[in-house]
């Protein structure tokens, strides 16, 4: 099986030149692949191993929702607590009906300030909006706060960042902490996923992967004036793929919530269409029976690209990271296809 998924993966990346790393693990936690291409710097080249950081964009709303649960695991919040119960910041054109579990389904009609439906270029937001201005939760409020609702209150689910914006700033608000360092103690340090953090660009650390954009002509930049300074709980967080597979594990195994709030966390609140729904952070794909075949996160930006999936019928785990902009999609797609048809999944 090794030998097929790296033939399968090698075949991928001679095609795109992809660049990151690739690690599929079972459920005792050895690796039926584990695999990195490309350079992590490339002006250095230094190039990208298996403990290399990788950026995985809005892959990190899973984490923001379990923060969310473990408050209200404490009694701190529910699901039902509304937006206006629970924020101080000024949303006065938000509907006072918005609750957590809206927040947390993109289903609260809010609007945001990157909307996918009306915009595709993320990097013509710091035209007006410096990036290297965007380091807290709150610095992101001016770009959406005083816009009008887009959607009825629960009317349709609509991907939406600043919603997760706002959940990060309840979570400051409850637990008294900045929210990567609530992230931080009650998540990375407490699976000792290591090598885990939400870094400022301008000061990364060591075997931290710079995210690069490649043009037409072979030329490149990398994507330090592409995106904020410094993510937070809309996305922006970094991992290896060991540290992402070791999450999967703990919260499958209620390492980080109770059983009850982690099948909540896990249920699928919001079908988007037949095979498709989603959790509270987390994507949910259906088999035409309707049994859950995987739970998976995904992340794109400028220079960004990541995928994640638990399958739980084999608590296989599957970890692509990227530090391009596109090519992880391709290479879940072919992993997939051999492990479904070898059985595995």
């Amino acid at each position: 099986m090794q030998t097929k998924l790296q033939n399968i993966v090698m075949e991928i990346h001679q095609k795109n030149e992809f660049s990151g790393t690739v690690l599929v693990e079972n459920q005792e936690k050895v690796a039926l692949l584990n695999q990195s291409f490309g350079y992590a710097n490339r002006s250095e080249q230094i190039k990208n191993h298996a403990n290399t950081r990788f950026g995985i964009a809005s892959g990190c709303k899973i984490f923001t929702a379990i923060a969310i649960c473990q408050l209200i695991e404490k009694g701190m919040l529910s699901f039902d607590t509304r937006l206006s119960e629970c924020l101080h910041h000024d949303v006065k054109n938000f509907d006072a009906k918005v609750t957590i579990h809206h927040l947390l389904t993109h289903t609260s009609g809010i609007p945001d300030y990157f909307d996918e439906e009306e915009m595709e270029d993320f990097e013509a937001l710091w035209v007006e909006n410096p990036m290297y201005q965007l380091r807290e939760l709150s610095d992101f409020l001016p770009l959406f706060q005083n816009k009008p609702m887009k959607n009825e209150v629960g009317e349709r689910f609509h991907y939406n960042n600043a919603g997760y914006i706002l959940l990060g700033l309840i979570v400051e608000r409850r637990s008294g902490m900045v929210f990567s360092d609530y992230i931080q103690q009650n998540i990375f340090n407490q699976l000792n996923m290591t090598e885990s953090g939400y870094f400022s660009l301008d000061s990364l650390p060591a075997n931290t992967a710079l995210g690069y954009l490649d043009n037409p002509d072979g030329s490149w930049k990398t994507n330090i004036y592409s995106l904020p300074v410094k993510g937070g709980s809309d996305g922006g967080a970094f991992v290896t793929a060991t540290d992402m597979a070791t999450f999967w594990h703990a919260l499958m195994n209620f390492e980080l919530l109770s059983e009850d709030l982690t099948k909540l966390l896990l249920s699928p609140h919001i079908e988007i269409n037949e095979s498709d729904c989603y959790g509270y952070g987390v994507w949910i794909k259906r088999n035409s029976e309707r049994a859950i075949i995987k739970y998976h996160v995904m992340g794109y930006d400028p220079g960004v690209c990541f995928h994640s999936a638990f399958y739980p019928d084999s608590s296989v785990k599957a970890v692509i990271c990227s530090n391009q902009s596109n090519g992880a999609f391709d290479i879940m797609k072919g992993i997939e296809a051999e492990l479904f048809a070898s059985k595995i999944l």
